[in-house]
């Protein structure tokens, strides 16, 4: 049975106009007890297998599910913490430091990896990487590239042919686009002959994952860089012209967190939800979950990820954000 129905704008006057979120769906509509507010960064398609399942199991609790991005939940959730119960995002920087703030309720007794934890506030259950995605009409008798260093030869050899044609984020704008960005910086210092080689081409920026792979998908770009494991794995399923690419030469990989607001009204509820995502399965054999949840299966890799730890932190700093910014702007601005 599925429990999703859209939300239409004259039933909740007081939330804003229809512009305000990318999407927003009601789950479970017209259960007799606690209604909760989700604000996510993950598109609906990707999260609402969860969500379905967790309202199957829990009948009496509905779920509003308000999509918007990394950055902006970050201010959407300090302005106005009260007006949400579970907070998700993919930016674990901006999660850490919310719930380091003290905009998260602690919760106890959380199955988790103490690596996979915040002091009881903030809890990971996805590990997902960040890919290069390419239209492989692009590569048509040329080798395909699997490292970064790979990446920038093939684009200096043939600048004709991807000029204008290569996507990234806008890390200005997007939370999980400058985590990734600064991550890849303290890994390699190919990071920054990267961008300094698409910058010298063109490159298209973008919000999120999604409208890259869009762009990847009907030829207006050629390459993707740092899309989302879990949104290349979905939204190229089925499109034999498009190939997901883990580069070889190191692996960026976040964790997607969650938290119960700390002023949330439903602590309960919103409690039940947060245990029910870091379980290992869905309950439901039906329920077929889009994202890589973070399991036993995949806890070992915690060497390969980010950390939940102060170090994410650091390039929060307002003066050293400023001069990771400029530096990326000289880099990608050209």
């Amino acid at each position: 049975m599925r429990y999703l129905i859209f939300v239409t704008l004259f039933l909740f006057p007081s939330l804003g106009s229809a512009e305000d979120w990318e999407d927003r769906l009601i789950f479970n509509d017209g259960a007799q007890g606690a209604h909760l507010r989700v604000i996510s960064s993950t598109d609906t398609v990707l999260f609402a297998p969860l969500i379905e399942d967790f309202v199957a199991q829990n009948p009496s609790i509905s779920i509003e599910y308000l999509v918007s991005g990394t950055a902006d939940i970050d201010k959407r959730v300090r302005a106005t913490p009260d007006a949400f119960d579970v907070i998700v995002s993919s930016a674990m920087d901006l999660q850490l430091k919310l719930a380091n703030d003290g905009f998260a309720l602690p919760l106890d007794d959380m199955q988790v990896p103490p690596w996979a934890q915040w002091h009881h506030s903030l809890f990971a259950f996805t590990s997902e990487p960040a890919t290069i995605v390419i239209n492989r009409t692009a590569f048509e008798g040329q080798p395909i590239p699997q490292t970064r260093q790979g990446l920038i030869e093939a684009l200096r050899e043939r600048p004709e042919v991807f000029r204008g044609k290569i996507g990234t984020y806008d890390v200005r704008q997007s939370g999980l686009g400058y985590l990734f960005a600064t991550q890849d910086a303290r890994a390699s210092e190919t990071y920054w002959r990267l961008m300094e080689v698409m910058g010298g081409l063109d490159v298209r920026l973008y919000c999120c994952s999604g409208e890259m792979i869009t762009d990847l998908a009907d030829g207006t770009i050629l390459v993707a860089y740092n899309v989302l494991g879990s949104y290349a794995a979905v939204r190229t399923e089925g499109k034999d012209a498009l190939d997901v690419i883990l580069p070889s030469d190191f692996q960026t990989t976040m964790m997607r967190t969650v938290m119960v607001s700390e002023a949330t009204r439903k602590a309960e509820a919103a409690e039940r939800f947060v245990r029910y995502l870091i379980t290992e399965e869905p309950a439901s054999p039906d329920s077929k979950p889009f994202l890589p949840l973070l399991t036993s299966g995949n806890a070992s890799n915690e060497q390969e990820t980010i950390g939940l730890n102060p170090a994410l932190l650091t390039f929060l700093d307002v003066l050293k954000r400023k001069k990771f910014i400029s530096a990326w702007e000289n880099a990608v601005i050209q």
